[in-house]
């Protein structure tokens, strides 16, 4: 009695612990979200992403151009494995900013422009290369008017050529307007959070959360033209006089070898109303944000009302047949058969082991795999989980969920492998297959184009280091996952076939249209189900807009998987009905051939929409990442489709009476 005794004191006292802890606090931080206040004179240093472009999509470091360095050196941020991935390398900046006090800075002349570097600025600048500057977290945001319209921008240029002119100009003054929302702490501070952690709030001192949180940060580029001379004589954040951007070409700073260019910065505080929770609403803001909504809830309804006759008419035809099936009795079933055709007389045949069917194993194990890397990925950013504030942390959540998910993937695979083959010899290189199969197609491709990307000297390249991470993460984390799990599918309880499988195969009738022109046109419903969505997701990753409507996302796969479900039955049942009872591959790709689909609009949006991008090496990267999208989807859908169809064959036929 006294041991229940003492653990249930226990169990109170940290009920009572955590209770008044939380009472102490006021709120919590979700990671990316947490703020930062400034008193008047803080300083604050800008940092520097990789330049990018939408015309080459070849990210390149900063400091490869002649731009002004740090006093204490160029020093690279801590990056997570996403940031890496996505080809970002943010490095500090000589950019200072003091809070609340306005200024015009000097920051540094170059030395004479030698002929590479000259060549390399008019490079960049014919690629339309962009400067994506980060304060407190938030990009630089410029904008412009184009036709009449104010459109908005993250990064600016590094120059421009301006019409009927063949010099280029550099931008080297930049105007910045830093928007900041007078804070007044209640009695409220942040204890523990770090660059993308997470804290509570608790009580504390009031004068030690007054102050400023920057809510906005803009930017407008200039290119002025300073006597070298001069400037040379001013040292590192001088001050000098303010100075306006020159509409002449003969004020601007031409790109031309022997020059030296001065770069310089003014910026502007403004107190604005902005809250800080809402700071990252210009940039969620998504161009014709009307035709997206309506567009999308169009296509959910579309597709909602054809999946329902679908299944309506479906469901009457099957029972309508079991219960004609079940109503006769044994002699006119014998008549039945012999006189009718369709799925009932392919009932000693339908779980004939498929062709290749270790590899259909090992195929659906990795769309297991995937699809709940997507769905638990995708529940968490619609829920808020994913702040835009948190660059990488997507894509890194999505890797480490896929490592950890290779537990489900083995023992979905060996399970399947056993139901198959009616035992579990060969189990453990099931699950090494399934471990190395998706994994091995993406690091080839990932490979094939990472040659590409080193012999251009970009920041996209994978280092090293990194492919020894990543090799580390697979072999330590996801492979002795997936064997564990495959240990666990030779222990779970076999799936028993509801029919005995005939010696002899049946011959399957001539048909009058080939097989893989129905599964071809199979995947044109579930991909009416995307194509829009799929337009601003490539729209996001390839012209660098932001995409933060995971909601919507999130109900467009659910739809998603409803109609890929139903797509691979009604083929499955159509393809028994004409007594053919090869339905497994065909189940897979019934609904995976929306992958096709996919594949062929992402070259349609590349010929179309990204009519800029330039050089076979651009369109090279686009192909291969677009292939690797495509696979992932063939898999994911692929398994949907196919492990809903068998279910549905296990319960009709498990619903029939055989002698």
């Amino acid at each position: 009695m006294a041991l229940p005794l003492i653990s249930r004191k226990k169990h109170y006292a940290a009920v009572l612990y955590l209770t008044l802890l939380f009472q102490a606090c006021n709120g919590f931080y979700l990671p990316g979200s947490y703020m930062h206040t400034y008193s008047t004179g803080d300083d604050i240093y800008a940092k520097v992403n990789s330049l990018t472009s939408i015309e080459t999509e070849l990210p390149f470091s900063y400091y490869s151009l002649p731009y002004c360095k740090p006093q204490g050196g160029v020093k690279k941020s801590a990056e997570n494995l996403g940031e890496l991935l996505m080809g970002d390398q943010i490095d500090n900046s000589p950019y200072r900013f003091r809070m609340n006090v306005n200024e015009s800075v000097y920051l540094c002349t170059t030395l004479p422009l030698s002929e590479h570097e000259v060549t390399l600025l008019k490079q960049r600048t014919h690629d339309l290369y962009q400067v994506n500057m980060i304060l407190d977290n938030m990009p630089a945001m410029r904008y412009t008017d184009q036709n009449g319209v104010k459109i908005q921008w993250t990064g600016f240029p590094i120059g421009y050529t301006p019409a009927k002119s063949n010099d280029d100009y550099i931008i080297n003054h930049l105007k910045f307007r830093v928007l900041i929302h007078e804070y007044e702490g209640a009695s409220m501070e942040v204890i523990g959070t770090g660059e993308g952690g997470m804290g509570f709030i608790s009580r504390a001192d009031k004068n030690k959360t007054s102050g400023y949180e920057i809510v906005g940060f803009e930017v407008v580029p200039c290119s002025v033209k300073y006597d070298p001379e001069k400037m040379a004589k001013l040292h590192i954040y001088d001050n000098f006089s303010t100075v306006s951007c020159p509409q002449e070409l003969d004020k601007s700073q031409v790109i031309r070898e022997r020059e030296r260019v001065s770069f310089t910065y003014e910026v502007e505080f403004v107190k604005s109303n902005i809250r800080w929770p809402s700071r990252w609403d210009a940039y969620l803001k998504m161009d014709g944000a009307r035709v997206h909504w309506f567009s999308i809830l169009n296509s959910l309804v579309v597709i909602l009302f054809l999946a329902g006759i679908v299944f309506v008419i479906f469901l009457r035809t099957v029972r309508r047949d079991l219960t004609r099936y079940d109503e006769l009795d044994k002699e006119s079933q014998a008549q039945m058969n012999e006189e009718l055709s369709g799925w009932k007389l392919v009932v000693g045949d339908v779980f004939r082991e498929p062709n290749h069917s270790k590899l259909l194993c090992v195929m659906v194990a990795d769309g297991v795999q995937i699809t709940g890397m997507a769905v638990v990925s995708i529940v968490f950013a619609a829920l808020g989980f994913m702040s835009p504030a948190s660059r990488g942390m997507l894509l890194t959540g999505m890797i480490i969920l896929y490592l950890f998910l290779g537990i489900a993937a083995g023992y979905v695979g060996v399970r399947m492998w056993r139901m198959i083959k009616g035992h579990s010899d060969g189990w453990s290189s099931v699950s090494w297959l399934i471990a190395c199969f998706f994994p091995g197609i993406v690091f080839v491709i990932l490979t094939a184009l990472n040659f590409i990307l080193w012999g251009s000297r970009s920041t996209g390249a994978i280092p090293i280091s990194l492919y020894f991470i990543l090799f580390s993460l697979w072999f330590c984390i996801s492979v002795p996952l997936t064997l564990f799990g495959g240990f666990l599918g030779t222990r779970a309880e076999p799936i028993q076939y509801p029919v005995r499988t005939n010696q002899i195969p049946r011959e399957i009738p001539a048909r009058k249209y080939p097989s893989w022109l129905l599964i071809l046109g199979a995947g044109t419903l579930p991909f009416g189900t995307l194509f829009i969505e799929l337009f601003f997701i490539l729209s996001s990753i390839w012209l660098g807009r932001f995409y933060y409507v995971f909601g919507f996302l999130l109900i467009v796969l659910i739809l998603l998987v409803i109609v890929c479900a139903e797509v691979s039955v009604v083929l499955t049942y159509m393809h028994l009905c004409v007594e053919d009872w090869m339905w497994w591959w065909k189940a897979f790709y019934a609904s995976g051939s929306v992958s096709l689909y996919v594949f062929l609009y992402s070259i349609n949006y590349l010929v179309f929409e990204l009519q800029s991008l330039s050089g076979p090496v651009s369109a090279i990267l686009y192909l291969g990442y677009s292939l690797i999208i495509a696979v992932a989807i063939m898999l994911s859908t692929g398994t949907v489709g196919f492990l809903v169809s068998f279910y549905f064959v296990h319960y009709l036929f498990s619903s029939v009476k055989i002698d």
